[in-house]
């Protein structure tokens, strides 16, 4: 049975598990509540099999509530708290939670949450837990397996529509042996994790810690003098970051990195030369990593000596994954030519949610495709190019400019939009519109980004937008969107 908590609180019971805002908590306090939650999951009808949405801030509880979910025998659907209730409602509609958790933006206590024709029963966090006479148990013919579904994490398409990576408790699992093979483990280690836990770096934090009987150092956002603090004060030995988050640590910190930071994962978005040249100037032990949700995070990891002899190198793929480089017909390429980045292993996600197409495009004899240019070196290391051809990475989120130009073209005086990414110091990059209104359209910059900002999460919308008489298209009729790339970046 997949209930690692309870595995874990037998072994190490009274080891810390979760430091959080100054409350810590071991295991045995952490399956406590875990067991509160799934007794109210429960009661409140909650099947084996159902999906369960959540919509959290971090915290103890919200830790203990993933695998009170698990525990229940149910499908985790952790929401991003920065949507919209448009964006949201989608989501809801395509997964079909029996039960909503968390912030519902109606109050507090117990409400319904509409969404479209039908309504989600929904209940705080505080209002969830039981005290139960017994420990929840499935039925034999209910366990949780390994094969067992656990999540399903959305994350955007090159369509514009998010897309539900399913993915299943050995998929975490193995991506957690991986990446202990790789980077270590130390059984004092002390993960900081301000990587919220609708993100699947979050999530992973949280399964690994609990697998390998380590604790989590939990922040519920990225704060830069919370960060210091906390480094300086709880002994943290690792961490995982952003480059915008790297990037403020360093402009921020005067004092020497505490000498328990045994590694710093950066990934999310590619880092520049410099940032990485600053950090290691600094002291500070990066390893530079590359992951999806669809691989269940950590795909390939360059250790900080590597990386430093290997500039731009993510690393090798971790143990038990593969990856190859392959062109346009799916035929692998030899060491040193640019193509798209294929993953093959254990931790690829069982497929998108309830979207057959977008399972069979992405997962195709085994390997999952990317869409990411990149190559690997004679040595067999791993170096990107491209992150997704279109995609944006704005602080370390997925922006796709589909979505955002399905938005700006609804507004009633836009005939057509692009967007595309700027290049940005502190955030990597920024997103940039270039838009066409229709024949005696009137629109002004504040206006159009106010309607925007109604429809979509804050670091979606565009930072810039600069109106075009009409925007350039390539020979076939697209819309060219280098070239508009190339005058943003030049305004």
């Amino acid at each position: 049975m997949a209930d690692w908590l309870r595995a874990r609180t037998r072994a190490t019971p009274y080891k810390l598990a979760v430091l959080c805002d100054g409350r810590a908590v071991s295991y045995a306090e952490l399956d406590r509540l875990a067991d509160g939650f799934a007794a109210g999951l429960v009661s409140r009808g909650v099947q084996p099999g159902d999906r369960v949405a959540t919509r959290l801030p971090s915290s103890i509880e919200a830790v203990a509530l993933i695998h009170a979910v698990a525990r229940a025998g149910a499908v985790l659907v952790p929401l991003n708290t920065r949507l919209t209730d448009g964006e949201i409602e989608y989501q809801i509609s395509l997964t079909e939670p029996v039960l909503g958790i968390g912030d519902w933006g109606l109050g507090t206590g117990d409400w319904g949450w509409a969404t479209g024709d039908r309504r989600l029963a929904t209940v705080t966090l505080a209002n969830l837990a039981q005290s139960p006479e017994h420990p929840v148990t499935l039925s034999p013919c209910h366990l949780v397996t390994l094969s067992s579904p656990q999540s399903i994490i959305f994350t955007s398409g090159t369509t514009g529509q998010p897309k539900g990576a399913l993915l299943t408790f050995d998929n975490h699992l193995s991506s957690a042996n991986a990446s202990a093979y790789r980077i270590g483990i130390d059984v004092n280690d002390r993960w900081l994790s301000c990587l919220p836990l609708y993100h699947v770096g979050g999530l992973a934090v949280v399964f690994r810690s609990c697998l390998y009987g380590t604790a989590i150092v939990l922040h519920e956002r990225f704060e830069v003098d919370a960060f210091h603090k906390s480094l300086d004060r709880d002994s943290v030995t690792l961490t995982s970051l952003v480059p915008t988050m790297l990037h403020r640590l360093l402009q921020s910190r005067s004092a020497p990195w505490p000498q328990s930071l045994r590694l710093v994962l950066l990934g999310g978005a590619a880092a520049t030369p410099e940032l990485l040249a600053g950090a290691w100037d600094a002291g500070v032990p990066v390893a530079t990593t590359y992951g999806l949700t669809e691989a269940s995070s950590q795909v390939a990891t360059a250790l900080p000596a590597d990386a430093r002899r290997k500039p731009g190198t993510v690393g090798k793929p971790l143990f038990g994954t593969e990856v190859r480089i392959v062109d346009e017909v799916g035929q692998a390429l030899p060491a040193g030519e640019i193509g798209e980045v294929t993953v093959w292993g254990p931790q690829v996600m069982a497929g998108y949610y309830r979207n057959p197409e977008a399972t069979a495009r992405t997962l195709r004899g085994g390997w999952l495709h990317t869409g990411d240019l990149g190559y690997v070196d004679t040595d067999g290391d791993l170096f990107l190019v491209q992150r997704r051809s279109d995609l944006i990475v704005s602080g370390g989120e997925n922006v796709y400019p589909a979505e955002v130009e399905a938005v700006l073209r609804s507004h009633p005086a836009v005939a057509e939009a692009c967007v595309v990414g700027i290049p940005d110091t502190e955030w990597g990059q920024q997103v940039a519109a270039a838009v066409q209104l229709r024949p005696g359209g009137a629109v002004d910059e504040s206006a159009l980004l106010a309607f925007c900002r109604e429809r979509l999460a804050g670091y979606k919308v565009p930072k810039q937008v600069r109106f075009v008489a009409e925007l350039p298209q390539t020979a076939s009729g697209k819309i060219e969107r280098r070239r508009v790339a190339e005058v943003m970046r030049s305004a």
